[in-house]
């Protein structure tokens, strides 16, 4: 599918490599390699390959957009409405590709989650109790519609708070940092459940990266 000015928005291809490069003075995002999920239990290889191909497409839609609007930039072109369409898409692009980052790294988890750690004392600071969390992320991410369930932690307040996501990019928390993301868009899980999302997310929750998003949790001073 062609995009305005011919920049081509396509599904890009499988690259191993990770995070970013720089190159000619450009930033360059490349698609991080989750093979390591495959054969995770509830989840399809089917099911997992076509997910990692779309992502894939975001971060080449990303590269694409940005290199359009730097192009823009050096050329004055700042006060078209093209210039203006390619910075609108971008938060659909851009978001699209780190949320999956986000998605795929706190997955592939093996076990509960440790009551010992920061992690557990924050939800139950914030809900009253592990099981409170869970009941209500679980119904955030059943409630119907396309989207994204997410654990935002308050940077300002280090409280916890379930986000319904819609769009890529919109209703996002300022100030927040996303501590568990679950996709629960119609691709994330059709092709292995149906319409039975419950039993996705059930799956989802056998494979929670505890660690990962012990990494994530900002310890709150003050």
């Amino acid at each position: 599918m062609s995009g305005i000015l011919g920049i081509n928005l396509v599904s890009g291809k499988p690259n191993t490599s990770t995070a970013k490069t720089r190159k000619e003075g450009k930033m360059t995002y490349n698609a991080k390699d989750y093979n390591r999920l495959i054969g995770m239990e509830g989840f399809s290889d089917t099911l997992l390959k076509n997910h990692f191909t779309l992502y894939q497409g975001y971060v080449t839609n990303t590269n694409k957009l940005m290199d359009g609007l730097t192009q823009f930039l050096k050329e004055g072109k700042t006060g078209i409405p093209e210039y203006a369409e390619l910075k609108r898409r971008l938060g659909w692009e851009f978001n699209g590709m780190r949320l999956h980052e986000y998605y795929f790294e706190n997955l592939g988890g093996k076990g509960g989650i440790g009551k010992s750690g920061k992690l557990h004392q924050k939800l139950v600071e914030s809900f009253g109790s592990y099981e409170a969390w869970e009941k209500d992320f679980k119904a955030t991410g059943s409630m119907r519609g396309i989207g994204w369930a997410v654990l935002y932690q308050d940077v300002l307040s280090g409280n916890f708070i379930n986000f319904w996501i819609n769009e890529h990019d919109v209703g996002h928390p300022s100030g927040g940092m996303p501590i568990l993301i679950m996709d629960v868009f119609e691709h994330a899980f059709m092709i292995d459940y149906g319409l039975k999302r419950a039993d996705y997310i059930e799956a989802f929750f056998k494979n929670i990266n505890w660690a990962e998003l012990e990494k994530r949790l900002l310890l709150h001073k003050g």
